[in-house]
């Protein structure tokens, strides 16, 4: 469980270097750049940690898929943004293969390294 707890943050990390992109004006503004920069690399170096306990397929689905619902919702309330209806559905449906991929019927994996 501690494992989720750090794809978490790092999920957090990864939306805030995100969001950071539309502020750093194609890295012409120097605290947004160094801010999504600092926070990539807090992402990707959680991630690395969270790989050797839970597998690729599960942490990543979750790590895209989460991070795109946040990264969307905060397009709408930060940056007003309008998601479509469609958008909406696109949205809800991320969130429901998340969670199949996570609820879904595991089977044993081999151990790599």
């Amino acid at each position: 469980m501690k494992s989720y707890g750090i794809l978490l943050v790092s999920i957090a990390f990864e939306v805030l270097g995100t969001s950071m992109l539309k502020l750093s004006d194609g890295f012409t503004n120097l605290f947004p750049s160094l801010v999504l920069l600092i926070s990539f690399a807090i992402s990707f170096t959680l991630m690395g940690i969270v790989l050797k306990t839970i597998p690729l397929s599960i942490a990543y689905s979750v790590w895209a898929g989460l991070g795109t619902v946040a990264t969307g919702l905060i397009g709408v309330f930060v940056y007003g943004e309008v998601l479509s209806t469609l958008n909406s559905i696109g949205l809800i449906v991320i969130v429901l293969g998340v969670i199949i991929m996570n609820f879904g019927k595991r089977e044993e994996q081999p151990h790599v390294g």
